[in-house]
């Protein structure tokens, strides 16, 4: 018997929901205040918005937290993001035990600054036995990006054998090599900030994703924003290509 939760079947609920959470620096702006204030409300947000999607029964969500191409904003901003990230893996833990939330992390971790990747190794590690939300950390993350780490995990996996007309990349061998190959795909993307793009997120995840776009900036976001988010693709008509009967 499927249940109610803030007025929403559990049967439309998606199951997987991205988020592009755009808008820090604006949000700052607006407010006559430097961006590194505007990401401390941002991470406040992101908090409000984990703890929901655990209220809804989401069962995964994916924060688009630091792209490939964020590496070419100004070297303070850049370097303060990293510590914000560093410090408050290890700072949530309680709030990820209590809910049961389990994190891990999607992206290219090379150029992360090595006290970043250990916190995201430690906080993998601490609440891999979690059974509730998975949030995936989308860090250094590019889809282009992922997609060739890909291909390369699969030329790497062949032991060798030479790459010719009889030896053929399949869609499954591709999908197998992904960061997080056992999240399924997102069935839901939101971008906030009035912005509607998808700025490199889940290229290959998404093929068949629901969108959602905010005019709200990030900060602002509050649980009744991802309701509405939810609310509105409970009433979309997914067909997959396909002829809904």
């Amino acid at each position: 018997m499927a249940r109610t939760v803030n007025g929403l079947d559990d049967a439309t609920v998606p199951r997987h929901v991205g988020i592009i959470m755009d808008g820090n620096g604006r949000w700052a702006q607006r407010r006559n205040t430097v961006r590194s204030a505007g990401h401390r409300e941002g991470l406040k947000a992101a908090k409000r918005i984990v703890r929901a999607a655990c209220e809804l029964g989401i069962d995964y969500l994916t924060l688009y937290t630091f792209s490939t191409e964020n590496w070419k904003r100004a070297v303070d901003e850049v370097g303060f993001l990293m510590k914000l990230i560093a410090q408050n893996l290890k700072k949530e833990y309680d709030f990820y035990r209590d809910n049961r939330i389990r994190v891990v992390h999607s992206g290219n971790l090379d150029m992360v600054p090595p006290i970043v990747r250990k916190e995201l190794e430690d906080v993998a590690r601490d609440t891999a036995q979690f059974d509730g939300l998975v949030v995936n950390l989308a860090i250094n993350y590019g889809g282009r990006d992922e997609i060739v780490r890909s291909v390369n995990r699969w030329l790497r996996s062949q032991n060798g054998r030479p790459v010719s007309s009889t030896l053929e990349l399949r869609e499954d061998d591709l999908r197998k090599h992904l960061d997080n190959p056992e999240i399924p795909d997102p069935d839901l993307i939101v971008r906030t900030g009035g912005e509607q793009r998808l700025s490199n997120f889940l290229l290959w995840e998404s093929a068949y994703s629901e969108y959602y776009f905010s005019d709200k900036l990030w900060p602002d976001w509050a649980a009744e924003d991802l309701i509405e988010a939810v609310r509105a693709y409970g009433g979309r008509n997914r067909k997959y290509g396909g002829v809904r009967r």
